[in-house]
């Protein structure tokens, strides 16, 4: 259970589900302007970071049982905007949000079980751990670079990736799982 050799608090465990291609590099490269250093891939989370201890294969059982019977979904990305209580800049979510939700309160529950110090609300972070003076920068420059962004604005959710941190901006994957495949149907 927990980080083989650290201390519970300095482990942290989350679900999320990294965003592909071109709309990955584009906000992977616009995180870093926004935060320089920032090495985080771009990724909607599913279940926010939890400082509880886990067991790594239950835990994978569990996501497994319920993604392989969650259907694929696409999620669309908004306009950017600052979560004023905690600074972080972050893209809203035109689709995709309702699905996210659900699937956030199937996952948290039994030992993944976490009442995080903010409410679950979908969305993909830009920046993080900016004084406000700093956030109302940071999202005018993103805002700017999302409207002369001329690629893809969605992306699909069909696999799930669980991660494990032992230190602040650094994970690691440690499973990678995949949700229900839909059938096709022969008429």
């Amino acid at each position: 259970m927990g980080c083989e050799g650290e201390t519970t608090s300095a482990c942290h465990f989350a679900l999320v589900s990294y965003i592909p291609g071109r709309l990955a590099e584009f906000l992977d490269q616009l995180r870093f302007e926004l935060k320089p250093g920032c090495v985080l891939r771009s990724h909607v989370t599913v279940l926010p970071p939890r400082p509880i201890p886990l067991d790594i294969k239950s835990s994978v059982g569990q996501i497994s049982s319920q993604a392989h019977e969650t259907v694929p979904f696409t999620v669309e990305l908004g306009a950017v905007e600052i979560f004023e209580k905690s600074n972080v800049v972050y893209l809203a979510l035109r689709r995709g949000a309702p699905e996210l939700e659900k699937l956030h309160t199937s996952l948290n529950c039994a030992q993944l079980q976490y009442k995080p110090l903010y409410c679950y609300h979908p969305h993909i972070t830009l920046a993080q751990d900016l004084t406000p003076e700093q956030a109302l920068v940071a999202a005018e420059t993103a805002r700017r670079r999302w409207a002369s962004y001329d690629g893809p604005r969605e992306f699909f959710v069909d696999e799930l990736s669980f991660v494990r941190s032992y230190q602040p901006g650094l994970w690691e994957d440690l499973a990678h799982v995949e949700m229900a495949q839909p059938v096709a149907v022969n008429r």
